[in-house]
């Protein structure tokens, strides 16, 4: 038989890009580049991306789909670009990034979110331009307490024809969240392989820009993600949460050993301690330790680590992080007070870690 583009052009108009729903040709990802020898056949097809997670599907679906409407007998070479240029493979990731600060806890449920946003919101209150990435891939909750789950991050192209997402900007604070690329009710049902290399995207195909602290809100206990992070990142320095329970302290430990591994060796900056006491609104006075008092406290004081400051049980933390509003943004308030002098505290050690 005789091969000729357009047998090529229709075979691959039955082939559907899962990542538009359309077929190869209407999603224009043809390159007009056909080149026919005998029974020999070669094209391009044009990809958004390097990391795009249709690509080998799609590949040998319009192979398959050649060998069905022409011929088994074609011989398919199939080359691929991509719309976004890669990143430099000499160039460092965030350059223009001074602070790196890993927020972490051994367990889940102890505030290390919350946490982390008011310090974002703290240190942007206190004059430094920061930025905060959400890296718990799984349970992303920085969207949620910022206020803009319906948010949407844009790409920007550069000069050097690079497309990085534009950071949604809240309180003054640059954010990035996987949250803000599903959709909040769908389950993240990925291999650590996936969200790894969906977090290494958040990070290098960023516009972090310049700033003086990246806060990383990281997942709870030590998994993939934090070996990524350690892998990828210079982190200056890392701040522990936990509360006053035995069962969190145990965990907090664990946490605390990953960072100071003798194959990572990051410093520990401090230890926060969430949930310290409750003090009723009307009994300003009045101090309940609900789940024990001064544990964390004691904890550094036994590794010989700086208590950076203990975070009281009041009501509002909860409902304006519920509302999309840090607690630290009425700055007159306890606990907008305890915030400010965490997030001083934090950039006068990580200050001194750089010197």
């Amino acid at each position: 038989m005789t091969l000729y583009p357009k047998l090529i052009i229709d075979a691959l108009a039955t082939v559907t890009y899962a990542g538009t729903k359309k077929n190869l040709v209407e999603s224009e990802m043809l390159v007009d580049d056909i080149r026919i020898d005998g029974m020999k056949v070669s094209f391009s097809l044009l990809f958004p991306k390097e990391t795009d997670p249709f690509l080998k599907s799609t590949v040998k679906a319009a192979e398959a789909a050649i060998h069905y409407h022409v011929s088994k007998d074609v011989e398919v070479t199939i080359k691929t670009e991509y719309k976004t240029a890669p990143r430099p493979k000499d160039e460092p990731l965030l350059p223009g990034v001074k602070h790196i600060i890993a927020i972490s806890s051994g367990k889940g449920g102890v505030g290390k979110s919350t946490v982390s946003a008011n310090t974002a919101v703290a240190l942007a209150r206190l004059g430094y331009s920061v930025g905060l990435l959400d890296t718990d891939i799984f349970g992303p909750s920085m969207p949620k307490m910022f206020g803009c789950e319906d948010a949407r991050p844009y790409a920007s192209e550069t000069e050097n024809g690079r497309q990085l997402i534009e950071p949604i900007e809240r309180y003054g604070v640059k954010l990035l969240s996987i949250g803000f690329f599903v959709s909040p009710q769908t389950a993240m049902l990925w291999r650590g392989g996936m969200a790894c290399s969906a977090l290494k995207q958040l990070i290098a195909d960023a516009n972090w820009g310049e700033l003086d602290f990246l806060i990383l809100d990281t997942p709870p206990g030590t998994s993939d993600i934090h070996l990524s992070l350690l892998q990828l990142l210079k982190i200056t320095g890392a701040v522990i949460v936990s509360t006053p329970q035995a069962v969190a302290l145990a965990d907090a430990r664990k946490g605390i050993d990953m960072y100071q591994n003798e194959k990572v060796k990051v410093p520990i900056i401090g230890l926060v301690e969430n949930m310290a006491y409750f003090t009723p609104a009307e009994l300003p006075e009045n101090k309940y330790y609900i789940f024990g008092k001064d544990g964390c406290k004691k904890l550094a004081e036994s590794l010989g680590l700086p208590l950076l400051a203990q975070i009281p049980i009041v009501q509002s933390i909860c409902e304006t992080g519920d509302e999309g509003r840090p607690a630290v943004t009425d700055v007159a308030s306890p606990t907008g007070q305890a915030f400010l002098a965490l997030a001083q505290a934090i950039a006068s050690k990580a200050r001194r870690l750089k010197e």
